[in-house]
């Protein structure tokens, strides 16, 4: 029998009144036991706050104004309508994400109120929690996967966490461990054209750091630009973004000298785009290029970009990612030219990797990249196995909230409240508003206001979505936030719209940096 939006809104109220992980984990088992077989997907996305998969381009393209109109005017339910399912739901946001064009917005908001005027306030309040990716029930992505789990049967938890981050759609995940075995996600590998969450790094601050961690270690340029992967079947050639967005048509060279320059038929390639003259351009101009749209042949010459490539995941078919990094590097050398190659060395001397590292920044460039020579690509996981190591001292965060400007901001959403990523969540580090120009809060505040979720006279909570890179000059105690740390004169570096909020940096990598100042500073111990 379908599962109706009411029992799902029932569940997300016992969701949000446990604290338990291990309840909630159960909660969400019972749920895949009792759905439909094809109502599997449906459950995992709106749980997770999502309209479509990571993985699929499509967006629904309504902000806070559309669907606040649409939820004031609804309509009155009728008695005979009949009861509104999870597929039903899903059903309108797909039709919603295809209205395009003229006249497009209205329609929209008469979907939004059909939808909402077909169930009871407190399932209005999480259809609308849903839409706006914020369900506040304590329920994250592991979660869901340890759910799935135990619903399974599995006995690997890793073997659902890697078939996820191989095919950026959990909601596949959970129809193929519940509906075929979770011995069918070991099928599940890089395929072309289906793009995947990168390995991520933890930030370090030195390179005699990296070598106490890693011994030896391969040490590469670390590019101030946009990281990319490509995909090769053929002629064919597809350019994805960090945050899984296809980039394809906003780079056309970089599709063309692919296309020319890799011989292989079918391979995934992972690489960094930068926007460069005679020397590199700051990152913003490669912003430029990879968010725009329209007139990309007008924009190729003032934003030249160069590509770099550094990793392989796949060559003629055969997944590389179980390989180790100095394994990959070689299958590497031998599929690419050695020009489109980062530049790399593989040491175990400091004063080496220190040449190094200041030969890079000579160049123009952030600082390095260091590897462990053994390391296998963790899809999507973060961790010391790759370690980035940057001249100045920045933090990638993301925007929780912004309060109003006054004096000459005054219209715009201009103190940042930035956060770092926290267990499930986002731990509150610091504010800024410093460090854009009136362009970019004119930006920002749209951007803002698109993704909100409550308002206040002075505040608006949002969706965290926006990664910025945050400069300052020390990480210090803090009394004032949860996470016990803030940051002294934050102001923001970069817009990083090509990050997804969960490769923001964690509270633990805060927690390090802070720590590693006393190694030549004095500390003072409260009695």
């Amino acid at each position: 029998m379908p599962t109706s939006i009411r029992a799902f809104a029932d569940l997300c109220e016992q969701l949000e009144s446990t604290s338990s992980r291990k309840k909630k984990t159960e909660l969400l088992a019972d749920l895949f036991h009792c759905v439909d077989p094809d109502e599997i997907g449906s459950a995992v996305l709106l749980m997770l706050g999502r309209a479509f998969p990571e993985s699929d381009s499509r967006t629904l393209d309504v902000g806070y104004a559309t669907i606040s109109k649409a939820w004031s005017s609804k309509k009155q339910s009728m008695l005979f309508e009949e009861e509104l399912t999870l597929n039903g739901v899903t059903s309108i946001l797909g039709k919603i994400a295809e209205t395009q064009g003229t006249g497009s917005r209205k329609v929209k908001e008469h979907l939004l109120q059909n939808l909402f005027g077909r169930v009871t306030t407190k399932e209005r309040e999480y259809l609308a929690r849903s839409l706006f990716g914020e369900m506040r029930t304590g329920v994250s992505e592991g979660i869901i996967l340890d759910s799935i789990a135990l619903s399974s049967g599995a006995q690997n938890i890793e073997e659902i966490r890697n078939a996820y981050m191989l095919s950026g759609d959990m909601s596949n995940v959970a129809e193929i461990a519940l509906l075929k075995g979770p011995a069918e996600l070991k099928r599940i590998g890089p395929e072309p054209f289906v793009p995947f969450k990168p390995m991520l790094a933890e930030s370090i601050g030195s390179v005699e750091e990296a070598l106490s961690i890693m011994g030896e270690a391969a040490f590469e340029f670390k590019l101030d630009g946009a990281r990319v992967q490509i995909h090769k079947k053929g002629d064919d050639v597809r350019i994805y973004s960090r945050r899984l967005t296809d980039l394809t048509e906003s780079l056309p060279e970089v599709v063309g000298l692919s296309r020319k320059s890799l011989a292989d038929d079918t391979a995934i390639l992972e690489g960094e785009v930068i926007a460069f003259r005679d020397r590199p351009l700051p990152f913003q101009h490669v912003m430029r290029r990879i968010t725009r749209v329209h007139d990309i042949e007008g924009l190729r010459d003032t934003v030249p970009v160069k590509l770099y490539i550094f990793d392989i995941l796949m060559r003629n078919g055969e997944s590389l990612v179980n390989l180790s990094c100095m394994d990959r590097w070689h299958v590497l050398e031998d599929a690419v030219p050695e020009d489109l190659l980062v530049p790399r060395i593989v040491t175990g001397d400091p004063a080496i990797a220190a040449e190094f590292f200041n030969l890079a920044l000579s160049e123009g460039h952030e600082g390095l990249m260091a590897k462990s020579l053994d390391s296998i690509y963790a899809v999507g996981r973060r961790g010391k196995k790759w370690l980035k190591i940057k001249r100045a001292q920045t933090l990638d965060l993301v925007i929780i909230a912004a309060e109003w400007g006054y004096g000459r901001r005054e219209g715009w959403l201009s103190d940042y409240h930035l956060a770092a990523v926290s267990g499930d969540g986002f731990a509150m580090v610091g504010k800024t508003f410093k460090g854009l120009t009136d362009e970019e809060f004119k930006w920002m505040t749209q951007r803002l206001l698109a993704t909100a979720i409550r308002k206040s006279d002075h505040v608006v909570e949002v969706k965290p979505t926006i990664v910025v890179e945050v400069a300052f000059d020390e990480i210090q105690e803090s009394p004032t936030y949860e996470s016990g740390l803030a940051l002294r004169f934050a102001r923001i570096k970069n817009i990083r719209q090509d990050k997804d909020p969960g490769e923001a940096d964690t509270i633990e990598t805060m927690r390090a940096m802070y720590e590693s100042q006393f190694k030549t500073k004095d500390r003072i111990v409260e009695k």
